[in-house]
Order: C-alpha cells, then sequence, then structure tokens
C-alpha cells in the first residue's frame, strides 16, 4: 500500500509498505514513518494518508483511508498549511478560518447530504524534520470523500456547459446555499472549484474555510468581510471589506454560471471601464434566464435577489408548458442577436471604420475626383459596414483581414493612390482610425452620463 507522507516539504513523500495491501494488517498495524523525514503516516492513529489531491490557499487536500471503519473507508485529510511569508496576524487568521470550516461542517455536513460530512479535527505534535530536535504541530480535518469532479475540471475537460445544464446546477446549489444561509452562514467563495459533481450526478458545495457566521442578525447587524475572497467571483460590499449579505454568494454563484456558459474567465467577462458584465457579447440564452443574472450581478446590494429562495422561484417561473399545434400560423420569431458591445469591442470597431473609410474615400477620389461624390458613396459604405459589425456578420479577425485586403488594394494599385505616398496613406489612415476611436469614446461616455442622469 502506498502512503503519502503529509510533512509540508518532505523531498520525498511517498512511501510503499507491502504488508499493508492486507486489509487485516492495515487495520491492526502499528505506526508506520515516512523513510525520508520520520514523519508519522498513520495520522491520529487511523488515518493513512495515499495521496495528494491539491494544494490551496493555506491547506492541503490529501485522499486517504480510515482503518477503523469496515472496508477501510476512503475519505479526505486537510492539512493546515500556510504560506511561510505571511505575518503573524494572517497566520492567526488562517488558522482561524481552518478551525471555523471544520466547526460549519461539523455543524451542518450531516445536517445536508450536498455538504461534506466532517468525520474528525485534531492536531499532532512530531519532531521537525529541518531543523533537527524542534517539535512542530500539525492541525487536520477530516471529511467526506466525493468520488467526482470539479465543474472548474468539468470545463476544462469537456468546454462550454448547455442552458440546461447551467439551470440544473443553480438550482441545486440554490437549494444548499438557502439551507446555508438559514443558519446564518455565507460561503464566500462560491465558485466552480468550490462546486463538485459526483459520478452519479449529485453535486456538492465544498470548501467552507471562507465561511462567515452572521452573529447578531436579530438586531440587525450584520458580519463584515475579511477581504477574503477570489478575483472575479466576489461583489463590490466583498471586495472593499464592507458588511456581507447572502446575496453576496448569489453575485458569485452568477458569475460561476457565466464562466461555464461561455468558458471564458470571469475577469474577461466584466469591462472595468464602464464598470459593467458585458457577458453577454459572448454567449446568447434564454432571455429569462440572463435576465435573472443580470439581476444577481447588480451592483447595488438593494437591488439583487435577497435569498436563494427568491432566485429559486424565479427560475421555476420560466418553465415552458408543453407546446401545443397552434391554430393559425404563427408569427416569424425575431433572431435573438447578441446584443451589448465590450467597449474594447467599441473600439475596435471604429478603429476599423476610420482606417476603411480614409482608404476607401482616397481609392474613389482617385477614380471620380469628384469630392462630394466621394464622400457620399464612402458614406454608403461606411454605413453598410458599421450595420454589418452591429449584426456581427464581421467581427474580430474579420475586421484585420477586411483592412489588410483595402490596403494591399490600394497599396498594389498605384492609380488609386491619388498621388499621394506610401507613408502618407498609412498616416491619413491611421490618423482617421484614431479619430474614429477619440469620437466613439466620448459619445460613449456622454450616453453613460446621461443614462445615469436619466
Amino acid at each position: 500500500m502506498e502512503a503519502y507522507c503529509t510533512r509540508p516539504r518532505c523531498p520525498r513523500p511517498k512511501n510503499y509498505f507491502a504488508d499493508l495491501d492486507d486489509l487485516a494488517t492495515l487495520k491492526t498495524a502499528q505506526q508506520k514513518y515516512c523513510a525520508t523525514c520520520g514523519m508519522p503516516l498513520i495520522l491520529d492513529g487511523r488515518y493513512m494518508s495515499t495521496k495528494l489531491l491539491g494544494r490551496g490557499g493555506f491547506a492541503s487536500a490529501f485522499l486517504a483511508r480510515d482503518r477503523r471503519i469496515p472496508g477501510i473507508r476512503a475519505c479526505v485529510v486537510k492539512q493546515f498549511q500556510p504560506a511561510e511569508n505571511i505575518s503573524a496576524n494572517q497566520l492567526r487568521t488562517a488558522q482561524q478560518l481552518f478551525e471555523r470550516e471544520a466547526d460549519v461542517l461539523a455543524e451542518i455536513g450531516r445536517e445536508h447530504e450536498q455538504i461534506p460530512e466532517l468525520y474528525a479535527f485534531f492536531q499532532i505534535t512530531v519532531t521537525s524534520f529541518t531543523p533537527p530536535n524542534h517539535e512542530e504541530q500539525f492541525f487536520y480535518l477530516v471529511q467526506e470523500y466525493i468520488d467526482g469532479q470539479t465543474l472548474e475540471e468539468e470545463l476544462t475537460q469537456n468546454g462550454k456547459f448547455s442552458e440546461t445544464e447551467i439551470l440544473y446546477v443553480l438550482q441545486e446549489i440554490l437549494k444548499i446555499l438557502q439551507f446555508v444561509h438559514d443558519k446564518n452562514i455565507i460561503h464566500r467563495d462560491i465558485k466552480p472549484s468550490n462546486i463538485m459533481r459526483r459520478q452519479d450526478g449529485k453535486v456538492f458545495l465544498l470548501d467552507f474555510g471562507a465561511v462567515k457566521q452572521i452573529t447578531n442578525v436579530a438586531s440587525g447587524t450584520v458580519a463584515a468581510s475579511t477581504g477574503i475572497y477570489s478575483a472575479g467571483f466576489a461583489p463590490p460590499e466583498q471586495m472593499t471589506g464592507n458588511q456581507i449579505f447572502p446575496c453576496t454568494d448569489l453575485y458569485a454563484l452568477a458569475v460561476t454560471a457565466l464562466t461555464l456558459l461561455t468558458g471564458e474567465p470571469a475577469t474577461q467577462l466584466f469591462d472595468p471601464l464602464i464598470n459593467q458584465w458585458t457577458w453577454r457579447s459572448h454567449v446568447t440564452i434564454n432571455q429569462h434566464l440572463a435576465d435573472v443574472l443580470d439581476k444577481m450581478l447588480l451592483p447595488a446590494v438593494s437591488q439583487r435577489f435577497q435569498s436563494a429562495n427568491e432566485v429559486l422561484a424565479e427560475l421555476c417561473g420560466q418553465r415552458i408548458p408543453p407546446t401545443l399545434l397552434p391554430k393559425t400560423p404563427p408569427q416569424p420569431q425575431a433572431i435573438q442577436s447578441r446584443s451589448t458591445f465590450s467597449t474594447w469591442e467599441l473600439l475596435a470597431g471604429s478603429a476599423f471604420s476610420g482606417f476603411e473609410g480614409a482608404l476607401i474615400a482616397i481609392a474613389l477620389f482617385s477614380l471620380l475626383s469628384s469630392l462630394i461624390i466621394t464622400l457620399s458613396i464612402t458614406a454608403v459604405i461606411l454605413g453598410l459596414m458599421i450595420f454589418a459589425q452591429t449584426k456581427r456578420w464581421i467581427e474580430k479577425t474579420d475586421l484585420l483581414i477586411i483592412s489588410a485586403i483595402t490596403f494591399a488594394i490600394v497599396f498594389f494599385i498605384p492609380f488609386l493612390q491619388a498621388g499621394l505616398e506610401l507613408s502618407q496613406l498609412v498616416i491619413i489612415a491611421v490618423a482617421a482610425s484614431l479619430v474614429a476611436i477619440a469620437f466613439t469614446t466620448i459619445f460613449r461616455l456622454i450616453y453613460k452620463l446621461l443614462s445615469l442622469m436619466f
């Protein structure tokens, strides 16, 4: 049987004991020690770590076997393992969070089947490896092992989630969150890597190391955040260290849904220049679900759904009844297009339009020698190009390809250059792009100011 040493920085943590392959021997064996560093391998007299599962911010997780349970049950052993470069205050906070996770799992793990159950919490004192003859203390919690994959792993392996899959995940996690919030607990770290789907399809909420308990709900006092959050998933009140609420978790759950739907990192779905989520330009989904997600993502706490049950009720309201054959021919349904351009898309489109407009105007003036006719035709062509961009018939790499083709045509056909040198052509085209970007930026800011005022 392979045994994995849990001492941090053990140079060769893998050990093998042939005699422990026999379950009867494993149940009664005396303590085993790491051949490299001398660390005890049977923790608390019963848990044998066999594999490193992963390392987090201040803990490492190991797959282990409980030799006191019939069948030698699999479990997860988490070891408190903070970074070496943190301050004494940070160390105390990290240890408090680790102990709080054990407290929360002990309170709610047995009460909800989709939250891992706590089996044990203990500490051991051992002789240090380096320097020798010193004592070290290690803290462990042991919890239920969920045999499956996190949603982050599923996204990497299988790609973007479908709308149906997202609805299932939302409904399952919302039910768990309502239970957690009813216990006056806020998770504070909802994200794909903290949601696991077991092999039978059941979804679990993991990692309660960042939880915050609301201790004075009756008096209206809500717990303040301690600045612990995952970038991209935390709402404004959590990032600024202000009071947090149940809808803080709902915000993070909405971000989780968007990253799974789009396959994009959360930071790519938010535009800090306009302080808005721009996820709708990445995926098209049912309008009702999109509106629910947008409401969960509102920056103002008071404007979001205030409970998981509210979101569940809204999601259930979108269930479509069985389709019946219509008595009259149906009206053609408008195709839902991807809307909401991000700031970068608007600026790129402006640069493209300015560049193309300048080259087209130069080429047309070379052919027609009439400024009015040239400007009129150029305006029509630009209008068609802008319309094509709004419909997303041309976007992203299309803009570069079209610009390159237009420039190549003007470059290789001298009589389309209006007597200008190559350097002058480039300067005029680039200047037109910059002017277009400037005008777009100004009008965008004016629009945002007016929308805030009215």
